[in-house]
């Protein structure tokens, strides 16, 4: 069993949690995508307004990837109303000596697609959603191109978080269309490696840890309470699940999404408009922490799309897990739950409102 696998035994689904426990995981998960937004806008300071010139110099930090290129022709169609719709990644490398100390393996090569998110912005913009994508959900992976031109062949029963490091981020693009059936308009990607210099540059990040946490494969070992992580601190704490929850992945999507929300806390906190050299130190760390389509990947084009978000009322977002159970055949990994990710991605692509039943987890119990 891989590192990163659900360990052993767990059965086929877990007891109902008490209500409780529920609603407090309700709460985060509505609570998920201001934090998705915010910091994109974060990542998105180098166009707010007399700041810019500092920032110009930075383009050359934002990486592109020329999705639209990649996929073709075979996608999707664009609705006209179907609002916008952009692919969050968070990918993850374990390699080299920084890693190691970790507890990350550091000769692991490549990297992994640890989190990711469907944003889906409706048209007019008032209001947004997103939907999480367990990592260790089994998908079936098209045929796609790699970015030397080899063809790969479609494959069943593949990892999600598998085809980012196999293929690259146009794949999982492709992916996440073939699965869902909708349309990804843009993509972006943040380097939680990287980040660690960017929280080293806010000055740490404060949590609150609920239960806990000792995680023995990541060295993080905090108590009940709360904490000002340093950039070490704060990776090892985006990667922990074993001692999260059930240690499976679904654990870890939460204390991500709780440590995000923190992150955009600590940065709107600082007088960036009042210390130039705080707001060029982040923006530089920022931006050298972000790939994006070719779309975005320039300031001017970031901060014409933040811009374009600004009527978006973050009291109405809300975050939704992709309903899993486990798979019959493997339980360290998932799989879609029918017929509630159907309709999840039914409403997404017709910029319908989300059922209840649709947001339902077998997995989770919720």
């Amino acid at each position: 069993m891989s590192q990163d696998a659900i360990p052993p035994g767990r059965p086929a689904a877990p007891p109902a949690e008490p209500s409780s426990r529920r609603r407090k995981k309700e709460r985060g998960r509505r609570r998920g995508l201001k934090i998705t937004l915010g910091v994109l806008i974060a990542l998105l300071l180098a166009g707010s307004g007399s700041v810019y010139w500092m920032y110009s110099s930075l383009d050359s930090n934002i990486k592109g990837v020329d999705i639209d290129r990649a996929l073709g022709e075979d996608r999707p169609e664009k609705l006209p109303t179907a609002g916008q719709n952009l692919l969050v990644l968070g990918s993850d490398s374990r390699a080299g000596a920084e890693n190691k100390e970790l507890g990350g393996g550091g000769d692991v090569g490549g990297a992994r697609s640890d989190t990711a998110l469907v944003v889906h912005i409706p048209d007019g913009r008032t209001e947004a959603v997103a939907v999480s994508i367990p990592r260790d959900t089994l998908v079936t992976r098209p045929e796609c191109t790699k970015a030397d031109g080899t063809k790969v062949p479609s494959a069943e029963r593949r990892m999600f978080n598998s085809v980012y490091s196999e293929i690259g981020p146009a794949c999982v693009v492709k992916t996440v269309e073939k699965m869902s059936g909708v349309r990804i308009d843009h993509y972006m990607e943040i380097n939680f490696a990287g980040f660690k210099d960017l929280v080293d540059a806010i000055g740490g990040v404060t949590i609150e840890v609920d239960e806990p946490i000792h995680d023995k494969a990541s060295g993080l070992d905090l108590a009940a309470g709360s904490h000002k992580l340093d950039g070490t601190e704060s990776l090892a704490y985006v990667r922990t699940r074993h001692g999260v929850g059930d240690g499976s992945d679904l654990g870890r999507i939460g204390l991500q999404q709780q440590f995000l929300f923190a992150l955009l806390t600590e940065v709107k906190s600082k007088d960036l408009l009042g210390s130039p050299a705080t707001a060029y130190r982040i923006a530089g760390s920022a931006t050298k922490s972000l790939t994006t389509d070719e779309g975005l990947a320039s300031l001017s084009s970031l901060t014409e799309f933040a811009r374009s978000m600004n009527g978006v009322d973050p009291s109405s977002m809300e975050t939704v897990m992709l309903p899993v159970a486990y798979d019959t055949q493997d339980p360290n990994r998932v799989v879609a739950a029918e017929p509630q990710a159907g309709d999840l991605w039914k409403a997404i692509r017709t910029d319908a409102t989300i059922p209840e039943s649709a947001k339902k987890s077998p997995a989770t119990g919720g």
